[in-house]
């Protein structure tokens, strides 16, 4: 069976697909690879053009009729949630009318900033990789950043507002739910099984051998520090990416639930959540 599986050209997951790619893993399906920003992902999800697919957490929560998550592939974890930043110092109290720049409507981030800061409403939308270049150029007064721009934007002179993987973990004293991989419903439960099998010996692979990673990385992220890399790949790739196991099954619960109390996401329930 051909499946065409969705993931960003983020380090993390060029890092976690790598084996699966490249015939370092054995398996009867066929793989079509579709690298996209995780945005684009979530709205080729909202169409239902791939089977298998990074998400959002957030987006996900809209396409759990469709999707399934998968217990492998997941990233999730301590002190490495998305950035709220500025140009020029601004209070929290400002931030409600501030225009912010946000990586995604259905971003994992833009969620955490609608429980941070529910009343902030003037958001713009944009490529992740742009945030910086638009607070530099005062396009907006605030920018939620994601993936390794963490580790840049201090030495553009850009300064942290809020860091909403604190503001979740303090919430809640649970690891931060980002993204996850899913799988469409409608497979065959065999598919989906065999799918989640090799995601994760992929990632064991990975872990296991990092050398070999690193020109396919390289390929997806050329502008990017090799430090700055491996540093992005060690903060989002750990255990819960080889198995959410019970602490990151109960966080996704969490943010679903409190994403369904706020309205945030349509009726959920925790039947069938992971595959």
């Amino acid at each position: 069976m051909k499946l065409k599986v969705g993931f960003s050209p983020c380090p993390n997951d060029t890092f976690i697909f790598y084996a699966l790619l490249h015939g370092k893993v054995e398996t009867e399906l066929e793989i079509e690879p579709v690298i996209a920003d995780v945005e684009e992902l979530n709205q080729k999800a909202f169409a239902g053009e791939l089977e298998v697919t990074k998400l959002s957490y957030h987006a996900l929560g809209h396409l759990l009729h469709k999707y399934a998550l998968l217990d492998a592939g997941s990233a999730l974890g301590n002190n490495c949630g998305p950035l709220l930043i500025s140009k020029k110092h601004l209070d929290e109290s400002e931030i409600n009318d501030a225009r912010i720049a946000i990586p995604g409507k259905y971003t994992t981030a833009n969620f955490l900033l609608s429980l941070a800061f529910p009343s902030a409403k003037n958001k713009v939308g944009m490529l992740f990789s742009d945030i910086e270049d638009a607070l530099l150029n005062e396009t907006v007064d605030a920018g939620l950043i994601i993936h390794e721009n963490r580790f840049t934007y201090e030495a553009k002179g850009l300064r942290k507002i809020m860091d909403l993987g604190e503001f979740w973990e303090s919430s809640t004293a649970l690891p931060i739910p980002l993204g996850g991989i899913a799988i469409k419903r409608d497979l065959p439960h065999e598919v989906q099984l065999e799918f989640n099998r090799i995601l994760r010996e992929s990632v064991l692979f990975a872990r296991a051998n990092p050398g070999a990673t690193t020109h396919y990385i390289k390929k997806y992220a050329q502008e990017m520090d090799e430090d700055v890399m491996h540093s992005h790949i060690n903060l989002y790739v750990n255990d819960y990416t080889v198995s959410l196991g019970e602490t990151g099954k109960t966080a996704v619960k969490k943010l679903f639930s409190m994403a369904h109390a706020k309205g945030i996401i349509p009726t959920y329930t925790e039947k069938n959540l992971i595959n």
